[in-house]
């Protein structure tokens, strides 16, 4: 019975990784609808389906209410910035969204804490490797059994997308599946196979989706892992080594601001980052509109009806639903305050996740830092941060818990389950 206890609650886990990744249930829903095509569909059962999720979660977190507890009240940075979302309702210029969206907050940051609360940080990976393997595996099939589904048409067409929308966030959800799978896979001793070709395949998916900054972002995460490596040396090796990498690093900066055009110019891009450095300065003015509490959460990309997002789509020329940009987005939604609780909170977490390397030797331990990193590259260009019922703020949370209560190294049930 308590092995069934164990697998079950194993399976819930990873099924419930795999939707925070929204995979498969909106391309399903939307009856696979290409890029530009404007489909309605009736998207009640995703919230239908979110909604037992956080109930499950909250029974699960009630049964071990006291370390529960234990785990949140060691963490001081992701509770303020959750009631300060939420009590954006209050001058929010959308209330309604601003209400629903803090709901579906606090309901999936609950499973980020049930994760730090429930196993190590070992045994998040491993589940993290099943449920990204289970989207690999789908993502092929989709693609080569229903191609009308797995592969776009359009503007994109013959690029690979899976089971995501679109082939960028295909390309996104691979750079995490290359990180998680790379940590399992360095210096493993078990399946190396089987761990070494999750990495591959991910890459591959990549290349097939045609995702170029997916490629960039994973190439920056590859040398900030070894990097991050140099934190394991004797302080003699340590200090000569990140002042070596820091001088290349500038090295590099320098080169790539000085051939910037050409570097875009060869993947296909132009310097202004696809109309991203175009739409900035528009952002910019909102921003300074309302700049120490924003617009509240959820409150601004609210299409012409909105003002701050009807002024930006007339001055920019097209119609973006968010800035591009993850921080800018979180500036908008909760203004200076929020974006600083944010920030304070993740330099601490980066901070401990450092330390967390410097005291393990298991790479594995290092999927905290890791993400924390991929979470800032990816949202130099892009919009997930504080996003609800999202894998990246799951994450997030879960990290920053975990290194809050690295003490925590023994849950109620241990997992089983590695590669």
């Amino acid at each position: 019975m308590r092995k069934v206890i164990i697998f079950a609650e194993q399976g819930f886990t990873v099924a419930a990784l795999i939707i925070y990744t929204g995979a498969i249930l909106n391309l399903v829903l939307s009856g696979g609808a290409q890029q530009n095509e404007f489909v309605e569909y009736d998207s009640s059962l995703i919230r239908i389906i979110n909604l037992l999720l956080y109930i499950v979660t909250s029974l699960l977190l009630v049964l071990r209410w006291k370390k529960t507890l234990f785990v949140l009240i060691k963490d001081r940075w992701i509770f303020p910035l959750l009631l300060f979302s939420a009590f954006s309702i209050f001058w929010s210029f959308d209330q309604a969204t601003t209400l629903k969206n803090s709901v579906t907050l606090i309901g999936s940051s609950l499973f980020g804490l049930y994760l730090a609360s429930r196993y190590t940080i070992k045994q998040q990976l491993n589940l993290l490797a099943w449920a990204f393997g289970i989207i690999i595996l789908l993502s092929f099939i989709f693609a080569v059994a229903l191609p009308s589904y797995g592969i776009m048409g359009g503007v994109h067409k013959g690029k690979w997308r899976g089971v995501f929308l679109h082939k960028n966030g295909l390309g996104a959800k691979m750079v995490m599946s290359s990180m998680f799978f790379l940590l399992l896979a360095y210096k493993s001793k078990k399946n190396k196979w089987l761990v070494w070709g999750g990495f591959s395949l991910s890459v591959l998916l990549m290349l097939l989706a045609s995702s170029t900054s997916s490629l960039l972002n994973l190439l920056m995460l590859i040398c900030a892992f070894f990097m991050f490596q140099t934190a394991r040396l004797p302080y003699l090796l340590m200090l000569p080594t990140l002042t070596l990498i820091i001088a290349i690093g500038q090295v590099l900066y320098v080169w790539f601001v000085s051939n910037s055009e050409k570097v875009f110019a060869s993947l296909g891009k132009d310097s202004t980052l696809t109309g991203r450095g175009d739409l900035w300065p528009f952002v910019f003015d909102m921003i300074w509109k309302h700049p120490w509490i924003g617009y509240g959460y959820g409150g601004f990309w609210q299409g012409w009806d909105g003002i701050g997002s009807a002024y930006i789509w007339r001055a920019t020329g097209w119609s973006p639903t968010h800035p591009h940009n993850g921080f800018l987005a979180l500036w908008l939604d909760v203004g200076l305050l929020g974006l600083g609780f944010f920030c304070l909170g993740c330099l601490q977490t980066f901070l401990k996740a450092i330390a967390w390397v410097r005291l393990t030797k298991d790479t594995a331990e290092m999927w905290p830092i890791m993400h924390i990193t991929y979470m800032i590259i990816a949202n130099l260009t892009e919009t997930d941060l504080l996003n609800s019922n999202s894998i990246v703020w799951v994450l997030y949370v879960s990290a920053s818990m975990s290194l809050s209560n690295n003490r925590i190294t023994k849950p109620d049930i241990m997992v089983e389950t590695s590669y």
